[in-house]
């Protein structure tokens, strides 16, 4: 039986969406040359190809090559790979998944003063 497509990008899949969200579109030869590790031209092709396959990727015929783009913003992409993270991991509780990241990856003084301007400007907008 077939694996299911997963609506959500896999980690490789990411990789590409994030040098497409940066750079807008690009072809599988400018996205190889951003990869870290670089990756092989057939290795890349092959895996936006599928990206277009499940839809995360328009493209357009540009000579012998194609124009890649991302179909779905990054907001929205990830969004709802949080939500999805929320629903299936946390049932749903924000406060679970913000003590279990901030118990996880051992924020800096920076990143928890902007974690709290996040939260007061939350809270500003509830309020309105």
């Amino acid at each position: 039986m077939a694996r299911p497509k997963d609506k959500y990008p896999t980690t490789g899949e990411l990789e590409i969406l994030k040098i497409l969200w940066t750079d807008g579109a690009c072809t599988v030869r400018d996205v190889m040359e951003k990869l870290k590790p670089r990756r092989a031209y057939t290795s890349v092709m092959s895996r936006m190809n599928i990206m277009y396959d499940k839809g995360l990727l328009s493209r357009k015929p540009h000579g012998r090559a194609f124009i890649y783009k991302a179909k779905v913003g990054q907001d929205r992409t990830l969004g709802g790979m949080v939500g999805d993270l929320l629903g299936r991991a946390f049932e749903g509780s924000a406060s679970g998944l913000v003590a279990h990241l901030l118990d996880h990856s051992n924020p800096s003084e920076d990143e928890l003063r902007e974690i709290r301007r996040t939260i007061e400007e939350h809270l500003k907008k509830e309020a309105e």
